[in-house]
């Protein structure tokens, strides 16, 4: 297939192009920019005028929730539902049922997913068996079946030696590691930040120093081991000083923070909103603007969806008891650049946090818009407005607290490998 996308403004955050220019595909690679080869005759033509051109999002945070939680979405919804968010590469968790701690779960999966061809998906294998903290998995061949990094999703790691052995092991391959950091027993029974929202309302509370001590002890095995290190979902200004710290003292340490933490706080919660009960969990004010800085001047190197799926009954419950998560791999380009235009950055620096540098993180060759790249493509309109609820989500999992939001920023069409996986109306 031969496509022709004409008239639209590229934008390639990794090479920094920004400029009105055609782009020709052929055999699913970028074949030309700007002008088309010789002898070249597009089988189809896709009109961007007025619209953007960039690289299709990657996703560091996708529960696809099969195998084992299929009454909360399947991978065919989910997929759907990145192709329509403009995701072309996504990171799966290991926290699956049962969790990816063994070669023929993640070969099942990445078949699955080819067969679907609507996303690159990449699992991160489980760090320990059956995520129980007690043996460490075959990282090795777990490698080979297709993991790009290893982690322990929201499941607590309480034996810091075994972490150690882990984080040795993993440093002898340059096997990446993706931790989330928070102790355990700190956050015991808790369900929101340690603040004003939580005292008033009764509710259990997370202090901060849960991320912080976990962070701490992190960082120091880091940099006793020299393992690649990536934190997943920061939600505290402390939490992004540490890494900040650690990035200068030249640690190989990286990213992320979520959506929902670039845009809410603990205000959001409101009168004990469900949707807002979250992982980790909201915090103040104070921490959302520190994260937002922080991602604006590069100290956190990501923004992900952390997508997280949940059936309507788990949701239906008081705030204590609701199943944590939130839906967002379709939301995360319109809150991307919400971020960026309310920061007043570039719009290919908004594009970058969603495109090459979550690329970077993940150790793929995708993220860029060059000569011989894989047509892996988004087009979306960037001032079209469209209403965040739940009959415009194609994912099966509606849970949001961005429900009635509007926004600005709507995905016309995907292409992965040069084929088109998803065009609007």
């Amino acid at each position: 297939m031969k496509i022709h996308i004409k008239s639209g403004r590229l934008i390639d955050p990794a090479s920094g192009t920004d400029a009105k220019q055609d782009v020709f595909i052929a055999a699913g690679k970028i074949v030309a920019i700007g002008a088309p080869p010789h002898g070249y005759h597009a089988n189809r033509t896709l009109d961007a005028s007025g619209l953007v051109v960039c690289p299709g999002l990657v996703d560091l945070a996708v529960r696809l929730r099969e195998p084992g939680f299929e009454y909360m979405a399947t991978l065919e919804s989910e997929m759907h539902a990145a192709a329509a968010g403009g995701v072309t590469s996504l990171a799966c968790p290991p926290d699956t049922d049962p969790p990816l701690d063994e070669p023929g779960l993640v070969e099942m999966l990445k078949f699955r997913a080819r067969n679907l061809n609507q996303a690159h998906v990449y699992p991160i294998g489980a760090l320990t068996l059956g995520l129980k903290g007690t043996h460490l998995t075959e990282m090795a061949e777990l490698t080979d079946a297709g993991c790009v990094a290893f982690s322990h999703g929201d499941a607590p790691l309480t034996d810091t030696q075994l972490l150690l052995r882990a984080l040795q092991y993993a440093a002898t391959f340059d096997f990446p590691v993706w931790l989330r950091p928070q102790d355990a027993g700190l956050a015991r029974g808790g369900v929101a930040h340690d603040g004003q929202v939580a005292t008033r309302l009764g509710l259990a509370a997370i202090p901060v120093c849960a991320e912080t001590v976990a962070l701490s002890a992190i960082l120091l095995l880091a940099r006793e081991t020299g393992a690649r290190i990536h934190l997943c979902r920061l939600s505290s200004a402390e939490g992004v000083d540490m890494v900040r710290q650690a990035k200068h003292s030249g640690l190989k340490v990286s990213c992320d923070i979520a959506i929902h933490h670039a845009h809410l706080s603990e205000m959001d919660i409101g009168y004990f909103d469900p949707n807002c009960n979250l992982t980790p969990p909201l915090r103040s004010q104070r921490d959302r603007d520190a994260l937002r800085a922080a991602l604006a001047d590069g100290t956190v190197d990501a923004l992900c969806s952390d997508h997280a799926p949940v059936d309507d009954d788990a949701k239906q419950l008081p705030f204590g008891e609701a199943e944590t998560g939130a839906t967002g791999v379709e939301l995360l380009l319109p809150l991307a650049l919400k971020w960026a235009e309310e920061s007043r950055l570039p719009l290919a620096q908004g594009l970058a946090r969603i495109t090459s540098d979550p690329a970077r993180v993940l150790g793929i060759n995708a993220g860029r818009l060059t000569l011989g790249a894989s047509a892996d493509i988004c087009i979306f309109d960037p001032e079209r407005y469209w209403k965040i609820e739940a009959k415009a989500l194609k994912s099966q999992g509606k849970n949001t607290p961005f429900t009635g939001f509007e926004v600005k920023g709507s995905v016309r069409c995907t292409l992965v490998e040069g084929q088109v996986v998803f065009e609007s109306a």
